[in-house]
C-alpha cells in the first residue's frame, strides 16, 4: 500500500519578535497590562479592608475567603463579570465588581458556575448591574447546562435604586424565573446561606434544589423592624427567620452548618456527589474531540509572542498577520483553511483546541490583492484593506458558518474588523445582501459560538461577527480591544463637524485652535468610550483577558460548551442569493 502524504496545514511564523516595532508594542502592552492588573486587585478587596474587619467581627468570611475553601485544591476561579460597574455609583461610594462575584470554578472535580455576594459592598446589596451580572452568569450556566451554586449574603435590593433593579425583564425578578426554568432543564442548583437574605432575595435559596444555612444568618421576607412596622409585631432575627427556625420548624433549609467553614464542606460534598446527564453514553459529547495530550499537542510557538503583535494606543493603526494569532492558540499550530485564496480579508478554517473540533472566523489585518468578481471593476485587481469585510469574505463566512452547524463544530470568532466595504463598487457587488447573508448565518446559528474582541470590533462588523447580541456563549477581549460603532478618529471628525456647524449657525466662527480643541475633546471622550474596561463595566464583555492566555480560556470555555449535549435543529431560514 502507498504511504499516504502527510497534510501540510502546521501554519508558519515569520513575526519578527526583535524589530523594532515588536518590542514598543511588548512593551506598551505589558505596562497597560500592569495597570489593569492593579486596578483588578483593588476590585477584589470589595469594600476595603474596614468593611472585612466588619464581616470577620460577625464571624463570616468576606467572599474571597469562602471561595478559596470552596474551590479544588490548585484550582482558580475564572472570573467573569469582574470589571462591572467600574466607575459606576460613585454617588453612593461606587460597587466594586458590582458586590458580586462570579465565575467557573472546579469544586470536588465538577466544572461550576460561582454566583457569591460581596457583603463588604453595600452588604451584598443588589445595585442595578449587580442583576444583570448576576443573569449573565444565570444565562451562561443556562445554556451550558452548568451545576450553579450560589453564596448568598446580601442585604437584597439597593432602594435608592430600585426604579432600575425591580420590574424589568432583565432585572432582580428574573433572577428567580431563571431559578425555574434551569431546574426544569436538570441543571443543579446549590444554595449556601452564609449571612443575610432578605425580601425579594429570600426567593432565591429556595427556588434553588437545596438550601444550606448557616447559625447566625437570616432568611426572611420582611425584617424585624420591616414585620413591626407593617404589621406591629415585634420579634427577633432568630425567632424570625434563623437558621434553627427554618431547620426545625418551617422546614426550608436542608443542612444547618455552624458556621462557614463547615457550611462549604458541606457544599463541597454534595457537589461530589451530583451526577451528571449524557444522551448516549457516559462519554457521548455532541462535538467531536479526539485525545490529548498538553504537551504533545501544544502550539508550536509560545503564546507570549502575542504581545509583540498589536500597538495598544488608542487609534493606532495595527496591521498584522491573523494567522500568527491562530498559530499560538490550536494544537500543533495546525489549521484546515477553508476558501484560502477567495475573500481573503476574512479568515475562515477548522482546526483543535485542546482536542476538541472548533472553526475559526478571524478578520485579516493585512491588506490582500484580489481579483474583482462583480460590479463596474469586475475582472480588475484591487487591494482589499485588512479588517474590512468585503462582499467575498461576507459569502466566504456565512458559507462556512453554515457548514460548521451543519457538522456541529463550535465557532470561535476573532475579531478586529474595521466593519463593511462601502462605496459604489461594494454596492454594486451586492455587500448588503452577503453581509445579510453573514448576519443571518450567525443568527441561526445552533452550534456553541466564542468570540474574542482582539483589536477593534466596529460598526455592524461587530455583528456579522458575533457581538454580544448575537448569543456568543462567551464574550472575551484583549486589553488592545476597541470597541464602538466607529473608530475615535473617525467618530470624532464626524462629530466635531456637527458641532462646528452648529456653533457657526449661531453665528460665531470657529478657529482651527478651537475646532482643534473640540476634535480632541470629543475623540478623548469616544475613546474612553471604547476602552474595553468601559464594555466590561457594563457587562458587554465578560472578561478582559491577557493575551498570552487566551488558549487557555478557550480551553476552559469549550470544556463549558461541552456540558450541553442537547443541540437544536440547525434552519437558516431565508438567505439573500
Amino acid at each position: 500500500m502507498a504511504e499516504r502524504s502527510k497534510l501540510q496545514n502546521v501554519l508558519g511564523s515569520s513575526l519578527d519578535l526583535q524589530s523594532a516595532r515588536s518590542r514598543a508594542n511588548r512593551a506598551a502592552l505589558l505596562e497597560l497590562l500592569a495597570v489593569m492588573r492593579a486596578e483588578e486587585d483593588t476590585i477584589r478587596l470589595g469594600g476595603g479592608p474596614k468593611a472585612a474587619a466588619a464581616q470577620h467581627a460577625k464571624k463570616r468570611l468576606t467572599v474571597r475567603e469562602r471561595l478559596r475553601l470552596l474551590l479544588d485544591e490548585g484550582a482558580n476561579l475564572f472570573e467573569l463579570g469582574l470589571w462591572a460597574a467600574h466607575d459606576m455609583y460613585s454617588e453612593y461610594g461606587g460597587a466594586p465588581g458590582a458586590g458580586v462575584v462570579t465565575g467557573l470554578g472546579r469544586v470536588s472535580g465538577r466544572l461550576c458556575m460561582i454566583i457569591a455576594n460581596d457583603a463588604t459592598v453595600k452588604a451584598g446589596a443588589f445595585f442595578p448591574m449587580t442583576a444583570k451580572k448576576v443573569l449573565r452568569a444565570q444565562t451562561i450556566a443556562l445554556e451550558n447546562r452548568i451545576p450553579t451554586l450560589y453564596l448568598v449574603d446580601s442585604a437584597g435590593v439597593f432602594l435608592p435604586l430600585q426604579e432600575d433593579v425591580f420590574p424589568d425583564t432583565d432585572d432582580f425578578g428574573r433572577v428567580f424565573r431563571n431559578n425555574a426554568v434551569m431546574s426544569s432543564l436538570g441543571i443543579p442548583q446549590i444554595t449556601a446561606i452564609m449571612g443575610m437574605c432578605v425580601a425579594g432575595g429570600a426567593y432565591l435559596p429556595v427556588m434553588t434544589d437545596t438550601v444550606l444555612m448557616t447559625e447566625g444568618s437570616g432568611l426572611f421576607l420582611a425584617g424585624p423592624s420591616l414585620v413591626q412596622a407593617a404589621i406591629g409585631q415585634r420579634t427577633g432575627p432568630e425567632e424570625l427567620g434563623g437558621a434553627t427556625m427554618h431547620a426545625e420548624i418551617s422546614g426550608t433549609v436542608d443542612f444547618k452548618e455552624p458556621d462557614d467553614q463547615h457550611c462549604i464542606a458541606r457544599l463541597r460534598s454534595l457537589v461530589g456527589k451530583i451526577g451528571e446527564r449524557r444522551t448516549a453514553s457516559s462519554a457521548a459529547e455532541a462535538y467531536n474531540r479526539i485525545e490529548y495530550d498538553a504537551v504533545r499537542d501544544a502550539p508550536r510557538y509560545p503564546a507570549e509572542d502575542l504581545y509583540a503583535l498589536l500597538n495598544p494606543a488608542p487609534g493606532a493603526s495595527n496591521i498584522y498577520e491573523m494567522r500568527e494569532v491562530i498559530a499560538r492558540i490550536v494544537d500543533r499550530s495546525e489549521f484546515d483553511e477553508y476558501k484560502a485564496d477567495f475573500g481573503r480579508t476574512v479568515l475562515c478554517g477548522y482546526a483543535r483546541i485542546a482536542g476538541r473540533a472548533v472553526g475559526i472566523v478571524a478578520n485579516q489585518k493585512t491588506n490582500q490583492n484580489q481579483t474583482v468578481a462583480m460590479g463596474p471593476q469586475a475582472g480588475a485587481k484591487r487591494i482589499e484593506v485588512g479588517g474590512v469585510i468585503y462582499t467575498e469574505g461576507a459569502q466566504k463566512a456565512a458559507r462556512f458558518i453554515m457548514d460548521c452547524n451543519q457538522n456541529l463544530v463550535p465557532l470561535i470568532f476573532l475579531h478586529d474588523v474595521n466593519g463593511f466595504m462601502v462605496g459604489k463598487d461594494a454596492e454594486w457587488s451586492g455587500i448588503i445582501r452577503a453581509g445579510a447573508k453573514m448576519v443571518s448565518a450567525v443568527s441561526t446559528s445552533v452550534v456553541p459560538k466564542i468570540a474574542i474582541i482582539v483589536g477593534g470590533s466596529f460598526g455592524a462588523g461587530h455583528y456579522a461577527m458575533c457581538g454580544k447580541a448575537y448569543d456568543p456563549r462567551f464574550l472575551f477581549a484583549w486589553p488592545t480591544a476597541r470597541y464602538a460603532v466607529m473608530s475615535g478618529a473617525s467618530a470624532a471628525g464626524t462629530l466635531a463637524e456637527v458641532r462646528a456647524k452648529q456653533v457657526e449657525r449661531g453665528g460665531k466662527v470657529l478657529t482651527d485652535e478651537e475646532r482643534s480643541a473640540l476634535y480632541d475633546e470629543i475623540k478623548a471622550t469616544y475613546d474612553a468610550q471604547a476602552d474595553p474596561r468601559y464594555g466590561a463595566a457594563r457587562l458587554w464583555i465578560d472578561a478582559i483577558i491577557d493575551p498570552a492566555k487566551t488558549r487557555d480560556v478557550l480551553i476552559t470555555a469549550l470544556e463549558a460548551c461541552s456540558l450541553n449535549p442537547d443541540v437544536p435543529h440547525f434552519n437558516p431560514g431565508v438567505l439573500q442569493t
